[in-house]
């Protein structure tokens, strides 16, 4: 998602298999309170240390339990509603606006939305991306001379059916908009003969009069169309893609039934710790329809979901992993595990671990974080991946496996197993523990409310 870049290798198909021990064979998903750690061990295909985003298309006939699906169940034929995003709707998570600030400084923003269809064992991964927004055109001279070398633009990407994919880049960004308070974001590369590009969410007819390539998401509706530019030889491409599809959340970032929460805690308003992170919608259920270079797919009530990053700088390295599609589970699971190596601010150069693992089951949400407990892991290169974590009240044992998982490394160097836990400073820590409602807060006084919230 950030700033993506392939590696140049041919995708691999493998089962990725999300094993946990289990002390009863007979459940398919137990918490147990504060015993032995947490134990995510999957197979995973690691080539080398460029980023890479994949997702899984091998077709088999086994059925699957997903997100808001009972096994066996078969999607009818698809049927999109457009619904307009509303005020403070369900499920909202701190952090769904759009973060720029307006300033000068370094800054990118990246959006991520994935549709698993595990009828087709397919998945459609759309990756959304703004760079240095203050300069809405390629950097004149003078500007560079000022400010030094700066990326500048909006892509669109997707990584889609039999692991092709299509990017679509432009090194300006006038056309592109977002809101600062909500999951809404859109971009135009091509108009409508005559016609002006959208500044903001607008109705699917509209959008598809006014925009000839571009995109329009929010929380409730996606839809766009895009082309290749062909900047993209190292990997298999697809000309074209459209797509259209309403989407109805499940989970967001906490309990279902309670106020949702900042995944990096309640620091993530300010930028100290970047680059931010934030999971929009854990699981959620698409309905419509994508055109993957004039092959049409299409789905009902299909797992989705969201997330976004945003700052001034990436990690060192990272890796992350999530699903919400699993074999042997009863009830609605969705798990997003992810860690990576960070620069601190300060006078000198220091680094923290920071990982997390997240799991949403039938309602409720377990969290484990480094100002709760510890996470470790030992991620190979290529073909193993081991995440260990545990909190003050609980741990996981989660028996189920998993063929349709989204995985990434990126950063580096690769040149080794990574193998790290968290540690995160005390100070941090107990800040971060502190019952903080800084959005609730700062909503009391909006010109203090920060871009994003």
């Amino acid at each position: 998602m950030e700033g993506i870049v392939f590696a140049p290798c041919k995708p691999h198909h493998l089962q990725r298999s999300l094993g946990f021990s289990s002390q009863n064979p007979n459940s398919s998903f137990l918490f147990h309170h504060h015993s032995k750690s947490t134990s995510l061990a999957p197979l995973w295909p690691r080539p080398n240390p460029g980023l890479i985003r994949s997702s899984v298309s091998e077709p088999d006939q086994k059925r699957v339990s997903s997100i808001g699906r009972d096994k066996g169940e078969l999607p009818p034929s698809s049927s999109s509603v457009y619904t307009p995003t509303p005020s403070n709707r369900e499920l909202r998570t701190p952090h769904s606006g759009y973060h720029f600030d307006g300033s000068p400084r370094k800054f990118f923003e990246g959006w991520y939305f994935k549709v698993s269809i595990p009828e087709k064992r397919q998945s459609f991964c759309f990756m959304y991306s703004v760079e240095n927004p203050a300069f809405r055109k390629k950097l004149s001279p003078l500007e560079m001379a000022q400010y030094g070398p700066r990326f500048t633009g909006v892509g669109a990407q997707i990584l889609g059916a039999d692991d092709k994919y299509i990017c679509q880049f432009s090194e300006e960004s006038q056309h592109f908009w977002g809101s600062r308070h909500e999951l809404m974001l859109g971009s135009t590369f091509t108009a409508g003969k005559g016609q002006p590009p959208p500044d903001k969410e607008v109705p699917p007819q509209e959008f598809n009069r006014r925009v000839l390539e571009g995109f329009q998401v929010t929380p409730l509706w996606h839809q766009g169309s895009i082309c290749d530019d062909g900047r993209s030889n190292y990997v298999e491409t697809v000309k074209t893609a459209r797509w259209e599809y309403s989407t109805r959340p499940v989970f967001g970032w906490g309990d279902v039934a309670s106020k949702q929460k900042s995944t990096a805690g309640w620091l993530a308003a300010f930028p100290v710790f970047e680059p931010h992170w934030q999971i929009c919608m854990a699981g959620g259920l698409s309905t419509g329809w994508i055109e993957w270079d004039g092959e049409r797919f299409e789905f009902e009530n299909a797992p989705s979901y969201s997330e976004k990053n945003w700052g001034g700088a990436f990690p060192r390295k990272w890796f992350w992993v999530q699903s919400n599609v699993f074999k042997g589970v009863t009830g609605e699971v969705a798990l997003t595990a992810a860690g990576g190596l960070r620069q601190l601010p300060g006078l000198t150069d220091y680094f923290e671990n920071a990982a997390l693992v997240g799991v949403h089951y039938d309602g409720r949400f377990y969290e484990f974080v480094p100002w709760n407990g510890e996470v470790s892991w030992e991620i190979s290169p290529w073909g193993y991946w081991f995440i260990a974590a545990e909190n003050e009240t609980h741990m996981v044992i989660l028996d189920v496996t998993s063929d349709m998982a989204a995985v990434e490394v990126g950063g580096g160097p690769w040149f080794n197993t990574w193998k790290g836990k968290t540690s995160s400073p005390e100070l941090v820590s107990k800040a971060l523990n502190f019952p903080v409602d800084i959005e609730g807060f700062l909503s009391l006084v909006p010109p203090l409310k920060p871009p994003g919230l």
